[in-house]
């Protein structure tokens, strides 16, 4: 008896792993190289910050192309999310592991490996901010009319895309932790908030510098303003 339930929390192992490793796979997917290639003929790795998010892509390749990126990215890990939720209804940690798993792909894609001038083998991608909403909207899909309208106002209003990224992890954390709170989600979901965060402070650790000395590149309505004659003259 003892040997029989082994095997089967063995399998239900491999079952699980499985399926993250599917997530990740599905977050590896490059929309943002694939794009700007199909579009232009460009490499984006090779424009810019080299990222492959929807931010680089509208550098390389114009706004509908990065609106394009974004919302496939966004799509990659919300479906990952909802595949392990079918199979796996009743595990919250799953639900998580499958949303951190697809930020990771999308942040250290294994389709876009590459060897450096030194040897070295890296995965290239993006900065994790798309899917991160997707992995958010796959785990209680109403937090994208929340998170969506905060973020452009950073993005437009503050004037920042990496900043808008780094909120990401910060709103979903407080969007789950108050839902957790109030007895309507899951209290491993707040993790997923958490974990998040850690990938995108990881992955935006040169645009936090800039942020930090004031050199980073400034977009949206203080562009404008910027612009205005009486700062030109």
């Amino acid at each position: 008896m003892h040997f029989a339930f082994m095997q089967f929390a063995f399998v239900q192992f491999v079952f699980e792993i499985f399926f993250i490793v599917i997530a990740y796979l599905m977050g590896s997917i490059p929309f943002g190289y694939l794009v700007v290639r199909l579009t232009t003929g460009k490499d984006i790795r090779k424009i810019e910050s080299g990222r492959t998010g929807g931010t680089n892509t509208i550098r390389a390749a114009g706004y509908i192309a990065g609106l394009g990126t974004g919302i496939l990215d966004m799509l990659k890990s919300g479906l990952a999310v909802l595949l392990v939720k079918h199979f796996f209804p009743d595990q919250p940690w799953m639900h998580v592991f499958a949303g951190v798993a697809a930020v990771i792909g999308h942040n250290y894609s294994i389709f876009l490996i590459e060897r450096t001038s030194t040897g070295r083998i890296r995965l290239r991608g993006g900065a994790g901010g798309a899917p991160a909403l997707g992995g958010a909207a796959g785990l209680w899909f109403p937090s994208l009319f929340i998170l969506l309208p905060v973020l452009l106002f950073v993005w437009l209003g503050i004037g920042y895309a990496s900043l808008a990224t780094l909120s990401t992890g910060l709103f979903v954390t407080i969007i789950f932790a108050i839902r957790a709170w109030l007895g309507v989600s899951p209290w491993e979901y707040i993790f997923y908030g958490i974990f998040v965060s850690i990938l995108l402070f990881w992955a935006l650790r040169p645009n936090i510098r800039r942020l930090l000395n004031g050199t980073e590149r400034l977009v949206g309505w203080r562009v404008r303003k910027n612009k205005t004659p009486e700062n030109q003259s």
